[in-house]
């Protein structure tokens, strides 16, 4: 495939991310879809009150967009025959991919329009928002497994395991560990879409090594979507992306990995995300601990200790001092270098 069409693809999908936010922030202004910050968050985050939510709108429909547009031209210059049943199957995986990422976004905008209407900073619960990731996450490895992708091996590079039976359980925990990682990431301006934009760019590259054309094409458009986002999202951010715009990004760029059964580089390259979700696990898991044995010795409930001074890990940054931008940049750059270890790890 000519390396033209995944730069026109992203540079056309970062141009119509740009334009839908002139008409899509002042929308959501009217119709008061702003964010509402929990107390228990940096106090100068108050500043943020009203905030449009939903921003990922921007990105959704210029990636899906131009990635019709970008499969059209593949499709031409490489003279495709879709009546070939390999050909026929990549694009049902294309289609699968964005699907799977558009329903995903699906679970964030009811979170997102529950707290829109309330006003509260509490949308679904978390057994309403698991019930349906799991239902999703299960359904997408039944389309990839009818489309032939019946392998139960997980590549570790030097040597690979066979899951057997337990590779589909443990793969939709993992689709839904990884997917809200990503979720967990938008907490500062600018971060989701930052650290996406690279790790997109990154799939995109190894997509395109293992010439998974129609693949990297989607990875690309969502990696321009980013970035025309950014332009509205960057501190002090004039959008938010919201779960709808997370929970999307979250999708895609699990999807990705799972489509072309790139295991590890989805943790390699996203490890920014696993390290965010993580830093929530360690933190809650040790309160819950330290409470537990406070209650024992005093009898006192609530009284844990934390390790981080907030969670996920962004906000302990911030607590320590670090601006919303030097987070971003340590992030990006943190994401830059991930990215890098998994496109040589393919080459």
């Amino acid at each position: 495939m000519s390396y033209w069409i995944t730069a026109a693809v992203a540079l056309l999908s970062f141009a119509l991310a740009a334009i839908i936010g002139i008409v899509l922030i002042p929308f959501l202004k009217k119709i008061h879809f702003g964010q509402t910050i929990l107390e228990i968050g940096p106090a100068w985050h108050k500043s943020k009150q009203g905030t449009p939510i939903m921003g990922g709108f921007m990105f959704i429909i210029s990636s899906v967009v131009a990635t019709i547009v970008g499969y059209l031209l593949f499709k031409s210059d490489s003279m495709i025959d879709l009546t070939e049943k390999t050909a026929g199957n990549n694009a049902i995986r294309l289609l699968s991919c964005i699907i799977f990422s558009v329903l995903f976004s699906g679970i964030g905008f009811l979170d997102d329009y529950i707290k829109a209407v309330k006003k509260q900073n509490l949308g679904l619960n978390p057994k309403q928002k698991m019930v349906m990731q799991f239902v999703l996450a299960a359904g997408f490895l039944a389309m990839l497994y009818a489309l032939g992708d019946k392998s139960t091996k997980i590549d570790f590079i030097f040597f690979d395991i066979d899951f057997g039976i337990f590779y589909y359980p443990i793969m939709i925990l993992f689709i839904i560990y990884v997917s809200n990682a990503v979720n967990l990431t938008d907490g500062v301006d600018g971060l989701c879409g930052s650290v996406t934009f690279i790790t997109m760019l990154a799939m995109s590259s190894i997509c395109g090594i293992l010439k998974s054309y129609e693949i990297s094409i989607y990875a690309s458009a969502v990696a321009g979507g980013c970035l025309g986002f950014l332009i509205w999202n960057l501190h002090p951010a004039k959008c938010f992306m919201g779960d709808t715009g997370s929970m999307y990004l979250g999708g895609a760029f699990v999807a990705v990995g799972l489509t072309t059964h790139q295991h590890l580089m989805i943790v390699v390259v996203g490890l920014v995300y696993i390290l965010e979700a993580l830093s929530v696990v360690i933190q809650v898991s040790y309160f819950k601990f330290t409470a537990r044995q406070h209650y024992k010795k005093t009898g006192e409930k609530g009284k844990g200790k934390r390790i981080f001074k907030m969670s996920p890990i962004h906000h302990h940054f911030e607590m320590c001092g670090f601006s919303e931008y030097k987070i971003v940049i340590t992030f990006s750059l943190a994401a830059i270098v991930f990215s890098v270890l998994g496109v040589l790890s393919v080459m």
